[in-house]
């Protein structure tokens, strides 16, 4: 599997920071207010961005990526809350699909999740960079590591009814706020992805202690994985 750029993608600092240590040759520069960093990472080819939080932010950064960095597979990185109840803090998603669970037209009869007059709004990650990412999982965190759907909307989960909910209703792995959108955008352009999330909390209402305390740990474990996949590429 030979990809000529990379583009990998984190939504906060920390998301990215260990990665942008060990980008050789870097050069930088701006598009739409978000800030991208070309160079080599493992001897591949990559560029290397924080795109912001939120699903706009997200979105507009992997176009970006796509059109003016030629990226011809993205992998976005990060942490996440735990929805599967088998998950803990530490633990890894690694993405087989993703869903807007804030798309809501049940009004109008549509599933939740469901964009109106649309083939696709569940997007599935590429098989080839999800067994990378599986192998890479199981070499640096043996039996951590899971593959599941991964939900993302523009709120910040912390409440164990609507936890219970993102679980029953759509099946989802973990929740955060850019993935499915930037599989939206890798769809929409024929571009491989997978979404690399690490355990930050358990999105049940202790969140606002746990994710500061752990989004550092989480971001690392996530690195880690990205790093070896790199490697393998």
């Amino acid at each position: 599997m030979t990809y000529g750029t990379i583009g990998i993608m984190g939504a906060m600092q920390e998301e990215i920071e260990l990665l942008l240590a060990q980008l050789d040759n870097r050069l930088t520069e701006q598009h739409a207010g978000i800030t991208y960093h070309r160079g080599e990472f493992q001897g591949k080819k990559v560029v290397l961005t924080r795109s912001g939080v939120g699903k706009v932010n997200a979105a507009v950064c992997t176009q970006i990526l796509i059109d003016r960095f030629g990226a011809d597979a993205i992998i976005f990185t990060g942490v996440a809350g735990a929805v599967d109840p088998q998950l803990n803090i530490g633990d890894i998603v690694i993405s087989t699909s993703s869903l807007q669970h804030d798309v809501d037209v049940t009004a109008l009869g549509f599933p939740r999740g469901t964009i109106p007059y649309q083939e696709v709004s569940e997007y599935p990650s590429d098989s080839g960079l999800i067994a990378l990412a599986e192998a890479a999982g199981q070499k640096v965190y043996a039996d951590r590591c899971l593959t599941g759907k991964v939900l993302s909307g523009d709120q910040f989960i912390a409440d164990r009814s609507t936890v219970k909910g993102l679980y029953d209703e759509l099946g989802g792995a973990c929740t955060e706020m850019e993935g499915a959108s930037v599989a939206q955008v890798c769809y929409m352009n024929n571009i491989p992805h997978v979404i690399i999330r690490s355990m930050s909390d358990k999105a049940d209402g202790s969140a606002h202690v746990n994710f500061a305390e752990f989004t550092v740990e989480a971001a690392n474990r996530s690195f880690a994985i990205v790093n070896e996949m790199v490697k393998a590429l």
